[in-house]
């Protein structure tokens, strides 16, 4: 005889084999997958945090650094916080879907200019996205799911992250096009352009707005009229990706000239602004993404595409950043304490850059190192070879991009000299340059 304890042990042990087998089917499902190749710059700043030497230095990280090799947060930006905490009007509610309209019409007009025709004109439309990166991976879908382009150029070398974003965006044909002349330490022009004229009508073309990032180097306000030349005779549509204006040169004006050109030359284009850098809110995804149109036939269709595509992606950005970059923006004497500021920092590079080359000259370090003060903005594309940085990285704990690409930022006084000594022996051991060096 089967007691019912029997048959309720049996039925609890039967249902655990089940569950057991389930779950051993269940966890069948994530196997299999690769592993993931590390981000570099990532991998990097996390080998430097590990490191214990005291002599360490960062020139791998996108940030910049004071004297003290320290994060800045902008007197300005402190300031505005104060304001916006003690204001009892101040709530957490969601924003519009394209974000806060003060904020995207003060961003498009220090990107075109106060006196724009296109913005005069209503042409030129303006949404808040999540950076810089959230601007392009909404462009690339915008263009991708709504005009049907499929093929995008990137510069040679670019920014690690343009590939990935325009593929994830649903892109299918990614293209290099010839931006840097490595022996010569300058952009390759007629390269740059041959590449451009046999691009497909509608391709999509990836230009930097001003410190080309990784190189420093920027074309003549003579190049970009070439470049737009072409861009017009083939029927190419920009993208400009604005990382650092005011933050390359210390002039708002300046860093935009580029952008504003093709403005008033009628080139429909799409520019996707980040204030990370020039207003140091890398955390708070601060972003803008302009398009400029040749007319306003098309503009409320645009915005309620890109109305759906933002809906289906983040459904809308955060306020916090934004609310401090427009509360600057539409107000003259913050604004003008911002732009000092920016000057600052852009100063500090300058001396910088400045410091190392003269240190190099002075060590009588191998090759031309004129390409250090030549180049602007945050990074110097310096020519090292992988091998150099690697000697760089073991010997020395200086953490740089195998590329060679290194942030000025992370330079100061008291680590040049450390530095220059460094690079020098790198040179001086392992001479041969590398002719393809990679981002």
């Amino acid at each position: 005889m089967v007691r019912w304890s029997n048959l309720s042990s049996i039925f609890r042990n039967s249902w655990s084999q089940l569950r057991l087998s389930q779950s051993a089917e269940m966890s069948t499902r994530f196997t299999g997958i690769e592993l993931g190749p590390p981000i570099e710059v990532f991998a990097l700043t996390k080998a430097f945090n590990d490191d214990t030497y005291d002599q360490k230095v960062n020139l791998a990280v996108g940030a910049y650094r004071t004297h003290e090799g320290k994060p800045w947060v902008l007197p300005v930006v402190k300031k505005v916080e104060k304001q916006l905490a003690a204001d009892e009007l101040q709530n957490h509610e969601y924003l519009p879907v394209l974000g806060l309209d003060s904020f995207s019409q003060a961003a498009t007009k220090m990107l075109l200019g106060a006196n724009s025709p296109a913005i005069a004109q209503g042409r030129a439309l303006g949404i808040q996205t999540l950076s810089g990166t959230g601007a392009l991976r909404v462009a690339a879908e915008f263009l991708n799911r709504i005009l049907h382009y499929d093929t995008f150029y990137y510069s040679k070398p670019t920014w690690a992250n343009h590939k990935l974003v325009f593929l994830n965006g649903g892109f299918k044909n990614a293209c290099e096009y010839t931006y840097w002349d490595n022996e010569n330490r300058k952009i390759d022009l007629d390269g740059m352009l041959q590449d451009l004229r046999n691009a497909p009508p509608n391709s999509v073309i990836i230009l930097h707005a001003c410190a080309h990032n990784p190189t420093g180097c920027d074309p003549t306000p003579d190049q970009w009229c070439q470049i737009a030349d072409v861009i017009e005779e083939n029927q190419l549509f920009t993208i400009f990706d604005s990382a650092y204006q005011g933050f390359a040169s210390g002039d708002l004006d300046k860093d935009a000239c580029a952008v504003r050109m093709f403005a008033e030359r009628g080139i429909e284009f799409i520019c996707t602004q980040s204030f990370a850098k020039n207003f140091g809110l890398y955390n708070e995804r601060a972003g803008n993404m302009v398009l400029v149109m040749s007319d306003t036939k098309e503009a409320i269709q645009i915005k309620s595409q890109l109305t759906l595509i933002i809906r289906g992606m983040y459904s809308n950005p955060p306020n916090h950043g934004a609310r401090i970059v427009s509360t600057v923006l539409n107000n003259p004497d913050l604004s003008e304490e911002w732009k000092g500021h920016i000057r600052t920092m852009s100063g500090r590079i300058k001396q910088m850059r400045e410091g190392l080359y003269q240190r190099l000259l002075k060590l009588g370090t191998p090759g031309s190192w004129e390409h250090v003060t030549q180049q602007i903005g945050m990074f110097s594309y310096t020519g090292l070879s992988e091998r150099q940085v690697k000697h760089l990285i073991d010997q020395y704990h200086i953490y740089l991009l195998r590329s060679g690409r290194i942030n000025i930022c992370g330079l100061n006084e008291q680590n040049l000299d450390y530095v220059a000594k460094a690079i020098h022996e790198a040179v001086t051991l392992f001479p041969q340059m590398e002719k393809d060096c990679t981002c």
